[in-house]
């Protein structure tokens, strides 16, 4: 399978580069600067996002869009979103898997989100909205072919169990009380969706 994966050396992106490459996929890192790329064998498409053309997507069965927003800019998350979907529009592939964010999952049956649960910072407010906006953006569009991955609360660098549990709308806790999942293992369960689509159009997320 033919992947690109914008913002490929990121924290995310690089782990769902190496997840894919392992699996022998065919994956191209769509990055503005070629210097932040740890594997100068991958192959590159050196362009900002905004610069990307319907010409430079199309030879993709899928495009990861792994881009993260730095703090202060969080309107990003919607103009990439809706530069991506105009490219899209229409076509059934490329497949778009967007990483999401956390904050638009309920925490209980009344539909309060994690970003607005009182335990949640500040400074994360602003990119769990801007990534909140995206996935509503996206269900309104029923003419790309997406997926949005949520992963749990706390979501960080670590450890590649290899398993993981999937819900939908709401966040998963396990047996400890706890919300979350290594980036190793969302990449992995972003990689197995995309090899064996269950989710075309709709929101999942991923925790253990």
């Amino acid at each position: 399978m033919k992947i690109g994966i914008i913002g490929a050396t990121g924290r995310v992106g690089t782990r769902v580069l190496v997840e894919a490459r392992n699996r022998q996929h065919i994956v191209t890192a769509i990055v503005r600067d070629i210097t932040k790329l740890a594997d100068q064998q991958t192959a590159v498409v050196n362009k900002d996002i905004f610069a990307l053309t319907a010409d430079d997507l199309a030879p993709f069965d899928v495009i990861v869009n792994a881009f993260g927003a730095p703090f202060g800019q969080e309107y990003l998350h919607m103009k990439v979103a809706e530069h991506l979907i105009a490219l899209l529009q229409g076509k059934n592939s490329p497949r778009m898997l967007v990483v999401g964010g956390a904050g638009s999952l309920a925490v209980d049956d009344k539909g309060t989100l994690v970003m607005d649960s009182p335990n949640v910072p500040p400074e994360v407010r602003p990119t769990a909205a801007a990534q909140g906006q995206v996935l509503n953006r996206l269900k309104q569009e029923s003419s790309v072919n997406w997926t949005f991955i949520s992963p749990s609360a706390m979501f960080a660098p670590g450890e590649r169990i290899g398993k993981y549990r999937v819900g939908s709308d709401r966040l998963l806790i396990d047996a400890q009380g706890q919300s979350h999942i290594s980036m190793e293992d969302y990449a992995i369960a972003l990689v197995d969706e995309l090899e064996n689509p269950q989710h075309i159009g709709q929101r999942f997320t991923v925790g253990y």
